[in-house]
């Protein structure tokens, strides 16, 4: 999408809580990679219409997606992993802020470590499940975790189209090349997967919607 109809768009948007526009500033200053506002006005939008229950989210960060997800979904329980301690420490903080947080349950730990595999396959089934992750890593989330997905359940991963990336023939720098490669392989793995039909939307930094046969 060209950027003067992405503003435009953007310029409809209603006015967000005092919260959710001050953990925007803050992810940009401090250089912490949240979703895009079209990404995320797509997948809480998506997920208006899924209505799922209970949704697992693999990468809190500072929790900005988790929040916009249960402000989205006034019925909804949403269980999220993060890895690093400072970030956990950071979405512990904004969630203590807000009444939201009476629905998150917030994890810290590796999400392909086997405790909390187990923790997660305890909290299930999901309804919906959303990756935004360690790119390398997406296909050994989505194998690990999928298994928990409810029938007709759906997967949301973000950042399948990294800044427009996955369409360059050619990259130089070498770690980005390699995981512009993974990505390029997740894609491509998962528009042919037999149990889930895949549509990948250019909003943001590439949203892919995978629903459970």
């Amino acid at each position: 999408m060209n950027s003067p109809v992405e503003a435009y768009i953007q310029s409809l948007f209603r006015k967000k809580n005092a919260l959710f526009e001050e953990m925007e500033r803050f992810a940009k200053e401090q250089h912490i990679p949240i979703m895009e506002p079209l990404g995320i006005e797509t997948l809480c939008q998506v997920l208006r219409i899924q209505q799922p229950r209970k949704i697992l989210e693999i990468g809190t960060a500072i929790g900005y997606s988790a929040l916009r997800m249960a402000d989205a979904l006034p019925d909804a329980e949403i269980i999220t992993i993060e890895r690093e301690k400072g970030r956990y420490d950071q979405a512990s903080d904004y969630f203590s802020r807000t009444p939201l947080s009476g629905r998150i349950r917030l994890l810290n730990g590796d999400a392909l470590d086997g405790e909390i595999i187990e923790q997660v396959r305890a909290l299930g089934p999901y309804g919906a499940i959303f990756i935004d992750a360690a790119k390398g890593q997406y296909r050994k989330f989505f194998d690990t975790y999928t298994p928990f997905l409810r029938e007709n359940g759906c997967v949301y991963t973000d950042n399948v189209l990294f800044k427009g990336l996955v369409a360059e023939t050619f990259i130089e720098k070498k770690q980005v090349n390699n995981l512009v490669r993974k990505i390029r392989q997740y894609n491509e793995w998962l528009m042919q997967h037999e149990q889930f039909i895949t549509t990948i939307f250019p909003v943001g930094d590439g949203l892919a919607v995978s629903v459970k046969r």
